[in-house]
Protein backbone atom coordinates (compact mmCIF):
# COMPACT_ATOMS: atom_id res chain seq x y z
CA UNK A 1 0.00 0.00 0.00
CA UNK A 2 1.17 3.79 -0.92
CA UNK A 3 0.29 6.66 1.38
CA UNK A 4 0.96 10.12 -1.31
CA UNK A 5 0.93 13.01 1.09
CA UNK A 6 1.49 16.58 -0.65
CA UNK A 7 4.19 18.48 0.94
CA UNK A 8 3.30 21.90 2.83
CA UNK A 9 -0.11 21.69 0.55
CA UNK A 10 -1.52 24.64 1.47
CA UNK A 11 1.74 26.66 1.20
CA UNK A 12 2.75 25.30 -1.90
CA UNK A 13 -0.18 25.69 -3.63
CA UNK A 14 -0.01 29.85 -2.72
CA UNK A 15 3.90 29.73 -3.58
CA UNK A 16 2.72 28.24 -6.86
CA UNK A 17 0.58 31.24 -7.42
CA UNK A 18 3.01 33.48 -6.19
CA UNK A 19 6.64 32.04 -7.54
CA UNK A 20 8.34 35.49 -6.02
CA UNK A 21 7.49 33.70 -2.44
CA UNK A 22 9.36 30.45 -2.98
CA UNK A 23 12.39 30.29 -0.64
CA UNK A 24 11.00 32.55 1.59
CA UNK A 25 8.90 31.81 5.09
CA UNK A 26 4.88 31.89 4.27
CA UNK A 27 2.28 31.34 6.70
CA UNK A 28 -1.48 31.08 5.50
CA UNK A 29 -4.15 31.56 8.00
CA UNK A 30 -7.39 33.06 8.92
CA UNK A 31 -7.57 37.00 6.90
CA UNK A 32 -4.13 36.77 6.58
CA UNK A 33 -3.47 39.70 8.72
CA UNK A 34 -1.07 38.63 11.90
CA UNK A 35 -2.58 41.91 13.54
CA UNK A 36 -5.63 40.57 13.74
CA UNK A 37 -6.83 37.01 15.89
CA UNK A 38 -6.87 34.19 13.80
CA UNK A 39 -4.82 30.94 13.88
CA UNK A 40 -1.74 29.31 11.07
CA UNK A 41 -3.48 26.99 8.84
CA UNK A 42 -0.47 25.73 7.40
CA UNK A 43 3.27 27.16 7.40
CA UNK A 44 5.99 26.44 4.44
CA UNK A 45 8.89 24.67 5.37
CA UNK A 46 10.97 28.23 5.80
CA UNK A 47 8.53 29.25 8.56
CA UNK A 48 8.73 25.92 10.67
CA UNK A 49 12.26 26.29 11.00
CA UNK A 50 11.07 29.25 13.24
CA UNK A 51 9.04 27.37 15.27
CA UNK A 52 5.84 28.35 13.43
CA UNK A 53 2.71 25.70 12.66
CA UNK A 54 -0.60 24.49 12.43
CA UNK A 55 -2.82 25.95 15.47
CA UNK A 56 -0.22 28.66 16.43
CA UNK A 57 -2.19 31.92 17.18
CA UNK A 58 -1.00 34.62 13.89
CA UNK A 59 0.10 37.09 16.34
CA UNK A 60 2.73 34.44 18.06
CA UNK A 61 3.46 33.20 14.40
CA UNK A 62 4.24 37.14 13.69
CA UNK A 63 6.37 37.29 16.72
CA UNK A 64 8.41 33.92 16.15
CA UNK A 65 8.69 34.86 12.45
CA UNK A 66 8.74 38.46 11.64
CA UNK A 67 9.54 37.99 8.14
CA UNK A 68 7.12 35.80 7.02
CA UNK A 69 4.63 36.69 3.99
CA UNK A 70 0.38 36.28 5.84
CA UNK A 71 -1.82 34.98 3.55
CA UNK A 72 -5.52 34.82 3.88
CA UNK A 73 -7.11 31.66 3.31
CA UNK A 74 -8.52 29.98 0.08
CA UNK A 75 -10.37 27.33 0.22
CA UNK A 76 -11.40 27.41 -3.35
CA UNK A 77 -7.73 27.52 -4.53
CA UNK A 78 -6.86 24.65 -2.24
CA UNK A 79 -9.88 22.08 -3.17
CA UNK A 80 -8.97 22.95 -6.87
CA UNK A 81 -5.91 22.27 -6.47
CA UNK A 82 -6.47 18.65 -4.71
CA UNK A 83 -8.88 17.92 -7.04
CA UNK A 84 -6.19 18.18 -9.79
CA UNK A 85 -3.41 15.94 -7.94
CA UNK A 86 -6.28 13.44 -7.14
CA UNK A 87 -7.01 13.08 -10.99
CA UNK A 88 -3.38 12.81 -11.50
CA UNK A 89 -3.14 9.64 -9.35
CA UNK A 90 -6.74 8.50 -10.45
CA UNK A 91 -4.55 7.46 -14.00
CA UNK A 92 -2.70 4.91 -12.17
CA UNK A 93 -3.78 1.30 -11.92
CA UNK A 94 -4.61 1.22 -8.37
CA UNK A 95 -7.26 1.64 -5.62
CA UNK A 96 -7.47 5.39 -4.68
CA UNK A 97 -8.68 6.38 -1.20
CA UNK A 98 -9.01 9.96 -0.84
CA UNK A 99 -8.77 11.29 2.69
CA UNK A 100 -8.32 14.75 2.78
CA UNK A 101 -6.96 17.73 0.66
CA UNK A 102 -3.53 17.02 0.61
CA UNK A 103 -3.33 13.01 1.29
CA UNK A 104 -4.80 9.77 -0.45
CA UNK A 105 -3.76 5.80 -0.12
CA UNK A 106 -3.44 3.65 -3.25
CA UNK A 107 -3.46 -0.10 -3.02
CA UNK A 108 -0.97 -1.30 -6.03
CA UNK A 109 0.08 -4.54 -7.39
CA UNK A 110 3.38 -5.37 -8.63
CA UNK A 111 6.75 -6.64 -7.50
CA UNK A 112 8.73 -2.76 -7.11
CA UNK A 113 6.69 -0.32 -5.62
CA UNK A 114 9.15 1.97 -5.17
CA UNK A 115 9.41 2.14 -8.93
CA UNK A 116 5.59 3.35 -8.53
CA UNK A 117 6.03 5.38 -5.74
CA UNK A 118 8.86 7.61 -7.69
CA UNK A 119 6.74 7.31 -10.79
CA UNK A 120 3.44 8.83 -8.55
CA UNK A 121 6.53 11.91 -7.55
CA UNK A 122 7.43 12.85 -10.67
CA UNK A 123 3.97 12.96 -12.31
CA UNK A 124 2.45 14.66 -9.74
CA UNK A 125 5.02 17.17 -10.14
CA UNK A 126 4.94 17.45 -13.63
CA UNK A 127 1.36 18.02 -14.04
CA UNK A 128 0.61 19.70 -10.81
CA UNK A 129 3.49 21.91 -9.52
CA UNK A 130 3.54 20.36 -6.49
CA UNK A 131 5.70 17.95 -4.45
CA UNK A 132 4.74 15.11 -2.60
CA UNK A 133 6.19 11.90 0.06
CA UNK A 134 5.56 8.59 -0.73
CA UNK A 135 5.18 6.16 2.08
CA UNK A 136 5.39 2.28 1.30
CA UNK A 137 4.21 -0.60 3.72
CA UNK A 138 2.09 -3.73 4.33
CA UNK A 139 -0.66 -1.84 5.15
CA UNK A 140 -2.05 1.54 5.43
CA UNK A 141 -0.79 2.06 9.00
CA UNK A 142 2.74 1.38 7.90
CA UNK A 143 2.27 2.99 4.68
CA UNK A 144 1.03 6.66 6.49
CA UNK A 145 3.87 6.00 9.12
CA UNK A 146 6.65 5.95 6.44
CA UNK A 147 5.47 9.26 4.28
CA UNK A 148 6.72 10.84 7.61
CA UNK A 149 10.20 8.91 7.34
CA UNK A 150 10.45 10.14 3.76
CA UNK A 151 9.61 14.39 4.12
CA UNK A 152 10.20 16.18 2.54
CA UNK A 153 9.84 15.16 -1.16
CA UNK A 154 10.89 11.64 -1.17
CA UNK A 155 10.23 7.65 -0.75
CA UNK A 156 10.50 5.55 2.00
CA UNK A 157 9.30 2.08 2.71
CA UNK A 158 8.08 0.40 6.46
CA UNK A 159 7.33 -3.41 6.81
CA UNK A 160 7.05 -5.30 9.75
CA UNK A 161 10.60 -6.24 9.18
CA UNK A 162 12.06 -2.39 9.96
CA UNK A 163 9.05 -2.03 12.35
CA UNK A 164 10.81 -1.81 15.81
CA UNK A 165 14.20 -0.62 14.52
CA UNK A 166 12.28 2.62 13.22
CA UNK A 167 9.89 3.46 16.00
CA UNK A 168 10.32 0.53 19.31
CA UNK A 169 11.97 3.45 21.18
CA UNK A 170 9.22 6.26 20.09
CA UNK A 171 6.80 7.32 22.30
CA UNK A 172 3.30 5.68 21.83
CA UNK A 173 1.98 8.99 20.00
CA UNK A 174 4.33 8.50 17.18
CA UNK A 175 1.45 5.98 15.80
CA UNK A 176 -1.02 7.19 13.76
CA UNK A 177 -4.49 7.23 15.95
CA UNK A 178 -2.64 7.66 19.31
CA UNK A 179 -3.24 10.95 20.37
CA UNK A 180 -1.58 12.89 23.71
CA UNK A 181 -4.57 12.23 25.95
CA UNK A 182 -4.19 8.48 25.25
CA UNK A 183 -0.61 8.69 24.83
CA UNK A 184 -0.66 10.32 28.53
CA UNK A 185 -3.02 7.28 29.88
CA UNK A 186 -0.36 4.93 28.24
CA UNK A 187 2.55 7.01 30.29
CA UNK A 188 0.59 6.58 33.35
CA UNK A 189 0.71 2.79 33.43
CA UNK A 190 4.51 2.86 32.77
CA UNK A 191 4.00 2.41 29.10
CA UNK A 192 6.23 4.76 27.19
CA UNK A 193 7.69 3.56 24.12
CA UNK A 194 5.65 1.66 21.67
CA UNK A 195 8.03 -1.62 22.15
CA UNK A 196 6.75 -1.45 25.27
CA UNK A 197 2.79 -0.92 24.24
CA UNK A 198 3.50 -3.64 21.80
CA UNK A 199 3.97 -6.10 25.01
CA UNK A 200 1.55 -5.37 26.94
CA UNK A 201 -1.09 -7.15 27.88
CA UNK A 202 -4.39 -6.80 25.74
CA UNK A 203 -6.51 -7.82 28.50
CA UNK A 204 -5.43 -4.86 31.00
CA UNK A 205 -5.40 -2.96 28.55
CA UNK A 206 -9.07 -3.74 27.31
CA UNK A 207 -9.92 -2.98 31.30
CA UNK A 208 -8.72 0.43 31.23
CA UNK A 209 -9.19 1.91 27.64
CA UNK A 210 -12.51 -0.86 26.69
CA UNK A 211 -12.76 -4.07 25.29
CA UNK A 212 -11.94 -2.56 21.19
CA UNK A 213 -9.44 -0.01 22.10
CA UNK A 214 -7.55 -1.80 24.68
CA UNK A 215 -6.41 -4.60 22.40
CA UNK A 216 -6.28 -2.24 19.03
CA UNK A 217 -3.90 -0.14 20.77
CA UNK A 218 -1.24 -3.33 21.08
CA UNK A 219 -1.89 -4.48 17.50
CA UNK A 220 -0.91 -0.82 16.91
CA UNK A 221 2.12 -0.87 18.13
CA UNK A 222 2.65 -4.28 16.33
CA UNK A 223 2.04 -2.55 13.00
CA UNK A 224 -0.86 -4.46 12.40
CA UNK A 225 -3.76 -2.75 10.63
CA UNK A 226 -6.33 -4.60 8.31
CA UNK A 227 -8.61 -1.43 7.48
CA UNK A 228 -8.35 -1.73 3.58
CA UNK A 229 -8.22 0.88 1.19
CA UNK A 230 -11.09 1.89 0.11
CA UNK A 231 -12.42 3.58 -3.25
CA UNK A 232 -16.09 4.61 -1.81
CA UNK A 233 -16.13 8.18 -1.52
CA UNK A 234 -15.34 10.22 1.66
CA UNK A 235 -18.31 11.13 4.08
CA UNK A 236 -17.63 13.72 6.34
CA UNK A 237 -18.49 12.85 9.94
CA UNK A 238 -19.64 16.19 10.64
CA UNK A 239 -20.28 19.59 9.99
CA UNK A 240 -19.70 22.93 11.92
CA UNK A 241 -18.43 26.39 11.71
CA UNK A 242 -16.88 28.52 14.23
CA UNK A 243 -15.82 32.25 14.81
CA UNK A 244 -12.71 33.98 16.19
CA UNK A 245 -13.02 37.70 18.07
CA UNK A 246 -11.23 40.03 17.46
CA UNK A 247 -12.59 41.57 20.86
CA UNK A 248 -12.92 39.17 23.83
CA UNK A 249 -17.08 39.24 24.48
CA UNK A 250 -17.75 39.63 27.98
CA UNK A 251 -21.49 39.49 27.81
CA UNK A 252 -22.74 36.06 28.28
CA UNK A 253 -26.25 37.13 26.29
CA UNK A 254 -23.87 38.02 23.42
CA UNK A 255 -21.94 34.74 23.57
CA UNK A 256 -25.60 32.86 23.43
CA UNK A 257 -26.25 35.15 20.18
CA UNK A 258 -23.29 34.25 18.43
CA UNK A 259 -24.02 30.31 19.35
CA UNK A 260 -27.50 30.82 18.09
CA UNK A 261 -25.93 32.65 14.78
CA UNK A 262 -23.36 29.75 14.34
CA UNK A 263 -25.94 26.87 14.60
CA UNK A 264 -28.20 28.23 12.12
CA UNK A 265 -25.15 27.98 9.75
CA UNK A 266 -24.36 24.37 10.73
CA UNK A 267 -27.97 23.47 10.46
CA UNK A 268 -27.96 24.84 6.79
CA UNK A 269 -24.58 22.78 6.03
CA UNK A 270 -26.34 19.99 7.37
CA UNK A 271 -29.33 20.55 5.20
CA UNK A 272 -27.20 20.20 2.03
CA UNK A 273 -25.47 17.24 3.65
CA UNK A 274 -29.35 15.04 3.64
CA UNK A 275 -28.11 13.63 6.34
CA UNK A 276 -29.80 13.90 10.27
CA UNK A 277 -27.54 14.93 13.37
CA UNK A 278 -27.48 13.24 16.56
CA UNK A 279 -25.90 15.79 18.66
CA UNK A 280 -24.45 19.19 18.40
CA UNK A 281 -20.96 20.00 20.32
CA UNK A 282 -20.22 23.73 21.23
CA UNK A 283 -16.97 24.92 21.76
CA UNK A 284 -15.80 27.78 23.89
CA UNK A 285 -12.32 29.35 23.94
CA UNK A 286 -12.18 31.01 27.20
CA UNK A 287 -9.13 34.17 27.02
CA UNK A 288 -6.46 33.87 26.55
CA UNK A 289 -6.17 30.27 25.14
CA UNK A 290 -7.98 27.90 27.18
CA UNK A 291 -10.31 25.92 24.99
CA UNK A 292 -13.34 23.56 26.47
CA UNK A 293 -16.11 21.88 24.46
CA UNK A 294 -19.88 20.27 25.47
CA UNK A 295 -22.32 18.34 23.64
CA UNK A 296 -25.35 17.89 23.76
CA UNK A 297 -27.24 14.84 22.30
CA UNK A 298 -30.83 15.85 20.06
CA UNK A 299 -33.76 13.43 20.97
CA UNK A 300 -33.92 12.16 17.59
CA UNK A 301 -32.07 12.68 14.51
CA UNK A 302 -32.80 15.49 12.52
CA UNK A 303 -32.24 18.40 9.84
CA UNK A 304 -34.34 20.50 11.60
CA UNK A 305 -32.80 24.24 12.35
CA UNK A 306 -34.59 24.85 15.32
CA UNK A 307 -33.45 21.17 16.93
CA UNK A 308 -29.80 21.99 15.92
CA UNK A 309 -29.95 25.87 17.53
CA UNK A 310 -32.03 24.73 21.19
CA UNK A 311 -28.93 21.65 21.18
CA UNK A 312 -26.58 24.13 20.93
CA UNK A 313 -28.11 26.34 23.29
CA UNK A 314 -28.55 23.74 26.10
CA UNK A 315 -24.56 22.97 25.48
CA UNK A 316 -23.61 25.95 25.86
CA UNK A 317 -25.77 25.66 29.66
CA UNK A 318 -23.18 23.23 30.39
CA UNK A 319 -20.62 25.73 30.60
CA UNK A 320 -19.72 27.25 34.27
CA UNK A 321 -17.20 29.57 33.45
CA UNK A 322 -18.25 33.07 32.90
CA UNK A 323 -14.70 34.17 31.45
CA UNK A 324 -14.06 36.72 28.50
CA UNK A 325 -14.68 34.28 25.17
CA UNK A 326 -12.11 34.59 21.90
CA UNK A 327 -13.31 32.26 20.11
CA UNK A 328 -17.11 29.91 19.65
CA UNK A 329 -17.92 26.93 17.62
CA UNK A 330 -20.76 24.77 16.62
CA UNK A 331 -20.31 21.44 15.19
CA UNK A 332 -23.08 19.02 14.28
CA UNK A 333 -22.44 14.96 13.89
CA UNK A 334 -23.93 12.53 11.92
CA UNK A 335 -26.17 9.83 12.28
CA UNK A 336 -24.05 7.90 9.57
CA UNK A 337 -20.56 8.94 9.87
CA UNK A 338 -19.09 6.19 7.46
CA UNK A 339 -16.24 4.26 8.85
CA UNK A 340 -15.29 4.42 12.33
CA UNK A 341 -11.97 6.74 13.10
CA UNK A 342 -9.36 5.60 15.18
CA UNK A 343 -9.69 6.88 18.98
CA UNK A 344 -7.71 9.71 18.71
CA UNK A 345 -8.00 10.56 15.15
CA UNK A 346 -8.85 14.44 14.55
CA UNK A 347 -10.72 13.02 11.22
CA UNK A 348 -9.94 15.19 7.65
CA UNK A 349 -7.63 17.77 7.34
Amino acid sequence: MLHVDLDQFVAAVEVLRRPELRGRPVVVGGAGDPTRRGVVSTASYEARAYGVHSGLPLRTAVRRCPDAVFLPVDREAYEAASARVMAVLREFEAVLEIVGWDEAFLAVHGDDPEDTAHRIRRHVRESTGLDCTVGIGENKLQAKLATGFGKPGGVFRLTGRTWFELLGDRPPDALWGVGPKTAERLRAVGIETVRRLAAADPGVLAARFGPATGPWLVRLAHGRDDSPVTAVPHRARSRGRETTFQRDLGDWDEVRRQVARLARQVARDVATERRPAVRVVVKVRFAPFTTRTHGQALAAPTTEAAALEQAADSALDRFTERRPVRLLGVRAEFADPGPSPRPDDPGPR
